[in-house]
């Protein structure tokens, strides 16, 4: 990455500003703008998540934020309320006091000196969520949005759920901010009121882990902030961008189709990161795509934005598995529209002697059973990559034993899939509640599998995620598993493999029994959407070698290390899953502030015991300066039986060596046809 130090404008920087919001609280900004904003005010972009502007986001925040002040634009990264240093007491993702909050800042920032009234939002992830749900308030203030690796469903396409399914996600993530929480503001900007605030957060934070399992199919709680529920209430121009690694990537698509104002779609072969620092590469020069939206939206520059093509996207070459790129292979590829008129669908149909067949002539009913080991998946990967360490999936080959696995005879011409392949099944099941798994494979020429998509439905959810039904042991159903969108070339001589399985641990939990899924064949069809070669993709612009502003001066004291091992016990019959996720410890140079933090997930499963799944994980956080020293150990487990869910969890909190605070919580809640 090049750094920039010289801008067209010279930047004055704030480090905590107080926003006054709603219910009399305030919340900590730090603000970078244009040097003479006061005498000659400019448009501000806001970025508002829960990470801590002091040390979480600090090196991020610099080398984007200072970038685009550096070019004419007031930008405002603000902490949500009881996070970081802001006042109050944060207890659960996208609360309505979080949106009015968001409102209230906007309507401040657009009242001071330095503003001209134009505002956007942009954010990764958390950020990117509330950009479009703000926006979905209409806010005058509000103008233009940038939303990456987002969802638009909060019930269907998050960290959740899949097809129904509960993904495991859902422990590592709310052990993430369960983890977050439990650190107090800086004493050096808020003062001795501090531990007041940290014994209000560690006491009012609550398990957020417990609120989501009480929601276990798509209600109220899932529909409140899911934008999907009214696309046109967004009518602001949308930027929206994710990666092929990433978990977000239908988001940006279903944006595309649904909604109505200027929008623009951008797709790499990236991890849950922004483009800059995308990994697997090839990074771009992100800031100056970002740049061009603002100089559009914000300030009105006829720069032609709106003309370009609506989605920009890596088409991915054939690479072997267990994948740590540093470039992915690929080209940049356009549509000028989504859906695409020019996207074909090609149909494969599940033929006899376990084949994928393009022509459905002669073909004969087969009936086929798949009942995998509760420990299938252990090579699946994460749901949402960061890219660290192989949480890529690995080789499909050590999936595909427990699998019912058709595939092509090899390739006489490339294919280029680009959308979403889709799974039609004629599947009974032995058992009233059942998951059913579906994966896309690249088959080389040397048998190594390389996973390009998948799927996952819940078969109780086949008719409504709101209104999920019993199977009746036996009986045949029609059902559609659409799988994750993708761009991927399948060179001539490679195959295509479609394997179904019946679980897929711990990406997604583990149904209640051991299921014996029937799938009847003749009926049963894979339909991929297959692109035709664009011979103007040649002709696209390069988004040219990332570039950004310069980050803050640190001082690394260890090392992070980032290890995923699978192991399997022969004399317990127990597989495990260990993650280690190692921050290290840094020291911020300039406010001398230590940081440390790390983590160890651990996901297990005995035998074809399906009670026996279980997953824990453990997070350490400390805060050091000077004399002054915080830490906290938080740590949850959650198991299931055949009717439950059980969820034991604990949190310590030092001050020194002496402990301040200690909790437990063990709970149980009812499984909902899950």
């Amino acid at each position: 990455m090049t750094i920039i130090r010289d801008f067209p404008h010279e930047i004055i920087e704030e480090e905590n500003v107080w926003i006054p919001v709603t219910d009399g609280l305030n919340l900590a900004a730090r603000i970078w703008r244009p040097k003479g904003s006061d005498a000659s005010p400019v448009p501000a972009v806001l970025e508002y998540i829960p990470y801590r502007k002091r040390f979480g986001t600090t090196e991020r925040d610099e080398i984007t934020h200072k970038y685009l002040a550096g070019h004419g634009y007031a930008c405002i990264r603000l902490d949500i309320r009881g996070s970081g240093e802001s006042e109050g007491v944060l207890t659960d993702e996208y609360l309505q006091s979080e949106f009015d909050d968001g409102i209230a800042a906007l309507e401040w920032i657009a009242g001071q000196d330095w503003c001209d009234g134009n505002i956007g939002m942009m954010g990764i992830s958390w950020g990117g969520f509330n950009a479009l749900q703000i926006a979905a308030m209409r806010p005058p203030q509000l103008k233009a949005v940038v939303t990456v690796s987002s969802s638009d469903d909060r019930y269907a396409d998050d960290i959740h759920h899949m097809g129904g399914t509960l993904l495991g996600d859902n422990l590592s993530w709310s052990s993430v901010m369960f983890s977050f929480n439990t650190m107090p503001p800086d004493p050096a900007l808020v003062g001795d009121r501090w531990r007041d605030m940290w014994k209000e957060r560690l006491e009012g934070s609550g398990l957020w882990l417990t609120t989501w399992l009480q929601h276990q199919r798509r209600d109220a709680y899932w529909r409140h902030g899911s934008i999907c529920e009214n696309y046109e209430a967004v009518d602001i121009p949308v930027f929206a961008v994710s990666g092929w690694a990433d978990g977000y990537t239908n988001t940006v698509f279903r944006l595309m189709e649904n909604l109505s104002g200027p929008r623009k779609g951008l797709l790499g072969p990236w991890g849950h990161t922004y483009p800059y620092i995308g990994r697997p590469g090839p990074a771009i020069d992100f800031l100056h795509e970002l740049r061009r939206w603002w100089d559009r939206w914000l300030k009105g520059e006829e720069n032609g934005v709106e003309s370009e093509p609506m989605i920009r996207a890596w088409m991915q070459d054939s690479a072997p598995p267990y994948p740590e790129y540093d470039h992915r292979p690929g080209r940049w590829v356009a549509e000028d529209s989504w859906p695409s008129p020019r996207i074909e669908t090609q149909t494969y149909w599940l033929g006899r002697g376990m084949n994928l067949d393009d022509t459905e002539t002669g073909q004969e009913e087969e009936a086929l059973n798949v009942q995998s080991p509760v420990t299938l998946g252990l090579y699946a990967g994460k749901w949402c990559s960061y890219a660290n360490g192989p949480d890529l999936a690995g080789d499909q080959r050590l999936e595909d034993g427990g699998s019912l696995i058709f595939q092509t005879e090899r390739l006489e011409e490339p294919i280029e899939i680009m959308g979403s392949p889709e799974v039609e099944l004629d599947i009974a099941s032995d058992k009233p509640v059942a998951l059913v798994a579906v994966r896309l494979s690249d088959i080389r020429p040397d048998q190594q599998a390389t996973r390009i998509s998948y799927g996952l439905l819940n078969l109780t959810h086949r008719d409504s995620r709101a209104h999920p039904e019993t199977l009746e042991p036996g009986r045949r159903y029609k059902v559609r598993v659409p799988m994750n969108h993708i761009a991927q070339t399948i060179p001539a001589g490679h195959r295509i493999r479609l394997s179904i399985s019946s679980v897929y641990w711990p990406l997604a939990w583990t149904p209640p029994e051991d299921a014996r899924l029937t799938l009847w064949t003749r009926a049963s069809r894979l339909n991929l959407p297959v692109r035709p070669p664009r011979a103007s993709d040649e002709d696209l612009p390069d988004f040219g070698d990332p570039v950004s502003a310069p980050p803050p001066e640190t001082t690394t004291l260890a090392a992070p290390e980032h290890t995923w091992r699978v192991s399997h016990d022969l004399a317990s019959q127990v597989s495990s899953l260990e993650v280690t996720d190692d921050r290290g410890r840094m020291r911020f140079d300039d406010i001398d502030l230590t940081v440390t933090a790390r983590a160890r997930e651990v996901y297990s499963a005995r035998g074809d015991d399906f009670a026996s799944a279980r997953g824990e994980t453990e997070w350490w956080r400390s805060l050091s300066r000077g004399s002054w020293s915080v830490s906290s150990r938080t740590r949850t487990v959650l198991r299931a039986d055949r009717d439950n869910f059980h969820i034991d969890a604990e949190l310590d909190a030092y001050e020194g060596d002496v402990r301040q605070f200690s909790r437990s919580w063990s709970q149980t809640i009812p499984r909902d046809l899950v």
